[in-house]
């Protein structure tokens, strides 16, 4: 699956509220794909949510960029490994109460 998405509802971090909402994002090649947010938020002055692929058994998180629009958000996906480690041990440090993180 690409990591590039578009046409996407708009994710608003001090939104984040309800209870693992689902939005719907379109690929690359214009599949929809499902996801569950569990979280979003502001690291070094740019915007990100964790995503969780809406399928079963998925259990692999996506760390996307989110650039807000005045109609859209662009969610872009993050080339930095070391950018998206730094992000992945945020979201736990955020989430330690809420989910079981795996060493």
């Amino acid at each position: 699956m690409n990591d590039s998405y578009e046409n996407n509802p708009n994710i608003n971090d001090d939104e984040y509220e309800e209870e693992n909402p689902v939005i719907t994002l379109l690929d690359d090649d214009g599949k929809e794909v499902h996801f569950e947010i569990l979280d979003a938020f502001e690291y070094k002055e740019k915007h990100y949510t964790v995503l969780l692929p809406y399928e079963e058994g998925e259990e692999e998180v996506v760390i996307l960029e989110v650039q807000h629009g005045e109609d859209e958000d662009e969610f872009l996906s993050i080339d930095d490994e070391k950018l998206l480690y730094e992000l992945f041990d945020e979201f736990k440090k955020r989430n330690a109460d809420n989910f079981n993180f795996a060493d």
